[in-house]
């Protein structure tokens, strides 16, 4: 069941970024042609700036839901057995500690802007520009507990260094037995 919450969640991140940076290329092609004929659009450089910030959010959701965030995964699978565990369960509390702060801050934050619009479209509410921070936050979140039994499985059990050339030196258990052609071990 999890797993296919996974799916069903990382199709629909998929489809938001894919659809976002579509519509940014369009909205950037579009002002790029409608400034060199002359008329540029008021709200570009507004708009443009907030569909990137989307991006970046929903992004980095399905980064998270992927493992594919910035980490550092062979201090984990190079660490001794007794150690894994704490260090994924340590990593994995502050980033959800962190990201539960994003999240209630910036329901805070959107609160506050009740009323407040873009400076130029004035019928956008700021807090729909906004609301990108609690929601991203919340879906990081998310993907971060989708992906916490799978971390704590590797952990118990070990899992290869995700850097292959890194491996033997940070973990010699993990060598291959013969070394790849031409290189000493």
């Amino acid at each position: 069941m999890l797993d296919r919450a996974r799916r069903i969640l990382e199709g629909g991140l998929i489809a938001v970024c894919i659809a976002l940076m579509a519509s940014l290329a369009l909205l950037v092609v579009v002002a790029a042609v409608s400034r060199k004929l002359g008329s540029s659009f008021g709200w570009y450089d507004e708009i443009a700036s907030v569909m990137l910030a989307w991006i970046t959010y929903y992004g980095a959701a399905l980064a998270a839901l992927k493992r594919a965030h910035l980490g550092f995964p062979n201090v984990v699978a190079g660490a001794r057995p007794s150690v894994r565990l704490p260090l994924v369960l340590l990593s994995e509390a502050l980033v959800l500690f962190f990201f539960a702060t994003v999240a209630w801050f910036g329901f805070q934050v959107v609160q506050i802007l009740e009323g407040d619009s873009l400076v130029s479209l004035p019928w956008v509410p700021v807090q729909v520009t906004q609301s990108v921070i609690p929601i991203g936050a919340a879906l990081f979140l998310l993907a971060e507990l989708m992906t916490l039994p799978e971390r704590i499985r590797e952990a118990r059990h070990g899992a290869p260094p995700v850097d292959p050339e890194l491996g033997p030196a940070l973990a010699p258990e993990l060598a291959p037995e013969h070394p790849p052609e031409g290189r000493a071990r």
